[in-house]
């Protein structure tokens, strides 16, 4: 795996709505722009030796980095893939939808949900919103929220971004009913 940059970013939000938020809310993502390991290849049938070759290691550098950038617990969490214009969306998918890659996520947040994802292509600079959801239920409303982000030199039309996103709450004054009153 070939690591061109890591980029951090960490968001404190402190009003919403006018009012103060208690507590604050803190989100952090963190991205790892790569190289694409099936770049310059043509159609490959058999991702596997590439996911082999980087998903564990990717998600095991990644995931340390945004609890420690959220300096608190995580509620909240997600993941993105963004394909450069050379690549296939099925080569972000192929990274992140591993357990491989999102097993070190689950265990360093002790997390049981699937992570949300996105995954799309783009050239640099691509706005993408990476969604959030409840790290233990999924169903809980308060926490499903997007954050979003770019990263402005990436990802180059051979590399891959692949970020992962934490919150150690949902969203700021949230004022829905739990899912059991939509009857």
């Amino acid at each position: 795996m070939k690591i061109r940059k890591l980029t951090t970013v960490v968001e404190e939000i402190l009003t919403e709505g006018g009012r103060e938020t208690s507590p604050v809310i803190t989100v952090a993502a963190v991205a790892a722009v790569i190289e694409n390991p099936w770049a310059g290849q043509g159609f490959v049938e058999d991702l596997n030796p590439g996911i082999d070759a980087t998903a564990s290691a990717l998600g095991a550098e990644l995931a340390p980095r945004v609890m420690e950038a959220l300096g608190g617990s995580l509620e909240a969490y997600g993941k993105a893939a963004i394909i450069g214009l050379n690549g296939e969306i099925e080569h972000g998918s192929a990274l992140i939808h591993t357990l491989k890659f999102g097993n070190h996520f689950r265990d360093a947040a002790q997390a049981s949900t699937l992570l949300p994802a996105v995954e799309k292509r783009g050239e640099a600079g691509a706005v993408f919103d990476i969604p959030l959801k409840h790290f233990t239920d999924a169903t809980i409303r308060s926490h499903h929220q997007t954050f979003e982000w770019r990263v402005a030199d990436a990802p180059h039309a051979d590399e891959i971004l692949i970020a992962l996103a934490g919150s150690t709450g949902g969203r700021p004054q949230q004022r829905l009913a739990p899912l059991s009153a939509d009857k």
